[in-house]
């Protein structure tokens, strides 16, 4: 590798930095190199001597002693290198610091592991350990009329392992989970819109989400949160067992297979549950099992709105602030259901949308999934931009596309009355793929 200037490039000895060349070749022998390398270089506004960070997209050719080709995403674009990395490990995820040097650029050391990669490992390690909610609670309200079976022992009779009534405290437990719970028929009762919109607030807020952050602000051992609900249960049950945390960490979460197949696909709409009347009574341990599987499910949401609302790329170099719920509910037979909510915020602040997107201006975005009884698999997909609104509906039962499609009209006079100008609104037949996020070494990216 040469220098600018032509002379050959001084091994790297000591603290001394390596040079990361812009592009491949010899640059002094190559002036259209050279000058490729400064116009991607004046175009990323680099300055002679500045240092910035860059991130290790991908590992393209390793040649031991030689260096390696790196795909860096330096400033939300990619730009290929060839770099003399010596004995400094480098994997996609990982982040450096470098500096401009004439057409060049030099690696000044690796960044320690940052807080986005270990997210990403605690999100790996909850992946194959989620039980959906709804299928969970199916269970848990079961109990409250079946009881549960004691665990089996080594001499204990048949009669001693027949469903025993649950203790009062563990019945409390479980009645106040239920009491929180919305009932559909109050979700679909008209109302005021203001009521309407406190209503969901409050749906969204317990939904376990945000968990820790709110017993954070009120340190409320009661207070209303589906995460926080099922951690009573837990507790409860352990305590009328004699048995402290350390025996829940040795227990193996109960998984639900579909979650096992697409861990990580959002939406994923599930079939619903059977109902209560066919679940078998739980033991104890098998309730503790599902319990810790439910709340593996309850992070591995937290932990994955975590990783998407810090990741960047190339295409998308501002990060996308982003939610991902589950939003229980029950029928008024008490059969839970489930929401599946994604909400994005991206905001474009320097223009690098192109003309797809004006500078400064954000977008939301918003997916509903769910599974009615009567309806069938329904999807919503709405955008907000400004004034301007967007939405597509999907429906896998015709009746239920012809219904949505009669009430497209005055779905879309509603939207005016808002004062939203109205670009888009269809109805599909069929279910769209859900976005998918793969992790990859440290580096977490999505496919839609």
């Amino acid at each position: 590798m040469k220098l600018p200037n032509g002379n050959p490039t001084p091994p790297p000895t000591g603290d001394q930095p390596r040079p990361l060349a812009s592009s491949p070749g010899r640059e002094s022998q190559q002036p259209a190199a050279a000058v490729s390398a400064r116009q991607q270089l004046d175009q990323l506004k680099v300055a002679n001597r500045e240092t910035l960070l860059a991130r290790v997209a991908e590992v393209i050719n390793r040649q031991p002693g030689a260096g390696a080709q790196l795909l860096l995403e330096v400033r939300g674009r990619s730009l290929p290198v060839q770099a003399a990395v010596g004995d400094t490990a480098l994997e996609p995820g990982d982040w450096v610091k470098i500096m401009r040097a004439g057409n060049e650029l030099q690696l000044l050391g690796k960044l320690a592991p940052a807080q986005e990669a270990g997210i990403a490992r605690a999100l790996a390690q909850r992946l194959p350990w989620q039980q959906s909610i709804d299928a969970g609670l199916v269970r848990i309200l079961a109990s409250l009329t079946q009881g549960m079976r004691p665990d089996a022992g080594g001499s204990a009779p048949p009669s001693a392992l027949q469903p025993q009534p649950l203790p009062a405290p563990v019945r409390q437990a479980i009645e106040q989970l239920l009491s929180r719970l919305p009932v559909s028929t109050n979700l679909a009762t008209p109302g005021a819109s203001n009521e309407a919109g406190q209503q969901v607030r409050q749906w969204i807020a317990e939904s376990g989400l945000f968990a820790e952050a709110r017993l954070a602000q009120t340190r409320d051992p009661a207070l209303p949160d589906l995460k926080l609900a099922l951690a009573r249960i837990i507790t409860t049950l352990l305590t009328q067992q004699g048995n402290g945390p350390e025996q829940f960490n040795r227990l193996t979460p109960l998984a639900t297979p579909a979650l096992i197949q697409a861990p990580l696909q959002f939406p994923n709409a599930l079939a619903p549950p059977p109902p209560q009347s066919t679940a078998e009574p739980a033991t104890v341990g098998q309730m503790l099992r599902l319990l810790a599987g439910m709340l593996n499910r309850i992070t591995v949401n937290q932990l994955h709105s975590q990783v998407l609302s810090t990741r960047t790329s190339a295409d998308a170099p501002a990060p996308t602030a982003t939610l991902l719920l589950e939003l229980p509910w029950v029928t008024p037979q008490n059969e839970p259901r489930l929401a599946q909510v994604r909400i994005e915020h991206e905001r474009q602040d320097d223009g690098s949308g192109g003309a797809k997107r004006a500078a400064g201006i954000a977008e939301w975005r918003l997916s509903l999934a769910m599974d009615l009884d009567d309806a069938g698999p329904i999807h919503f997909d709405v955008a907000l931009r400004q004034q301007q609104v967007s939405a597509r509906v999907w429906a896998e039962k015709q009746a239920t596309l012809a219904h949505v499609q009669q009430s497209l009209p005055s779905l879309r006079q509603s939207l005016s009355d808002l004062g939203l100008e109205v670009t888009d609104l269809e109805c599909r037949r069929g279910n769209p793929k859900g976005a998918t996020t793969r992790l990859e070494h440290r580096l977490v990216d999505t496919r839609a």
